[in-house]
């Protein structure tokens, strides 16, 4: 005979996902505690549920492994799923169960409002989240998100949300905790975006996510190529599957942040240009392993660096309407292998030889 338990607490989680959608601060906390629930009222949802995939019970109290799913009025296409570890306790009288912790599960990472209380600013394209931050700091994020989707709405020609949902913690520390990953992995990377690959079928909500430890460092020009950089993610996250080398869509997206800056090459890949100057002349496309956040930082600035005067290369030599139609190949393709490949031949008419043997000679060119 199965556990009543687990339909219990289905029911209890579901008057509780009600009771955030109706911003019911007294029905939420008529099911257990009422701690977090401030922390996210300013967030405009437009979809809130719980899901109890197993409970362990043990007498009068129970700990459910639960899914949330939730999305951003206006901003999410689909949902963001996360996991949840939620506990809870039987009233001895009557016997209701009640929600006595909600947690991030032990493989998830944190939801901003699991850092303190949300802030919520509105740009013309953005919405940005912030944790510990001033409302100035958030209008800025703000302003640089705004300047950043139409400048992508320019380059790329796909169909794409227009919108970008931005969320600024507290600190480097606090990046980590939303990522659910150690904080050193993250040291001086700026942002990063989530859910950049999987495909036009399964495309979740996006959320870039500030290192404002690393972010204040940039200047003017740094912070709006990073913004803009990953609004490219967002954009171009239908098209972007597992068949995607990161040199494609890491360089795709800087080349979207440098298109209108004006800037020479040499000034904005400093690292390839040192070794360009040095005489070696990189004889291969970056690696997917390349692009770690854990490697050499000098490493790790050239495999930027080259896919982005690829993806540049491309643009000058053969268009930029190229540019995105062979991204789009390379990103429809059912596997890695092959994928480049076929992309090359079908859109730009060469081989990977010729096309290795342009790029080698783009760097010597534009670098040298």
């Amino acid at each position: 005979m199965a556990d009543p338990a687990r339909a219990d607490v289905q029911r209890v989680l579901d008057r509780r996902a009600a009771a955030v959608l109706a911003h019911d601060a007294a029905a939420y906390a008529r099911t257990g505690t009422g701690t977090g629930f401030g922390n996210l009222s300013a967030i405009p949802l437009a979809a809130w549920s719980y899901r109890v995939r197993d409970v362990d019970r043990t007498g009068d109290r129970a700990t459910a492994d639960v899914e949330l799913r939730y999305r951003v009025e206006g901003y999410d296409r689909g949902a963001v799923a996360t996991g949840r570890t939620v506990r809870l306790s039987r009233d001895g009288t009557g016997g209701r169960w009640s929600v006595d912790s909600d947690r991030p599960a032990e493989k998830s990472g944190q939801q901003p409002w699991d850092q303190g209380a949300v802030q919520v600013l509105r740009g013309t394209h953005s919405l940005v989240l912030g944790v510990g931050q001033s409302t100035g700091a958030l209008r800025r994020f703000a302003d640089l998100a705004d300047r950043a989707v139409p400048a992508v709405s320019d380059a790329w020609d796909g169909d794409w949300v227009r919108r970008v949902v931005v969320v600024v913690p507290r600190s480097l520390e606090g990046m980590a905790g939303l990522l659910g990953s150690p904080a050193s992995s993250y040291r001086g990377i700026a942002a990063v975006t989530t859910g950049e690959t999987g495909g036009r079928e399964h495309a979740p909500a996006d959320r870039i996510i500030v290192n404002p430890d690393a972010y204040g460092l940039l200047g003017d020009l740094g912070r709006q190529v990073v913004l803009t950089h990953e609004a490219t993610h967002v954009a171009t996250r239908a098209d972007t599957t597992s068949a995607t080398p990161l040199w494609l869509s890491e360089g795709y997206a800087d080349w979207v942040g440098y298109r209108d800056s004006g800037r020479p090459a040499a000034q904005s890949a400093p690292e390839l240009a040192a070794a360009v100057a040095g005489g070696e002349v990189p004889d291969r496309f970056p690696t997917d392993e390349d692009f770690g956040f854990t490697a050499d930082a000098e490493e790790l600035a050239r495999a930027y660096e080259g896919g982005w005067l690829a993806c540049r290369m491309i643009a000058e030599q053969w268009g930029e309407d190229r540019l995105n139609a062979f991204y789009r190949s390379v990103g429809a393709h059912d596997e890695r292998a092959g994928a480049v490949e076929d992309a090359l031949h079908d859109v730009l008419g060469t081989t990977p030889e010729d096309f290795t043997a342009r790029w080698r000679e783009y760097l010597r060119t534009r670098l040298g």
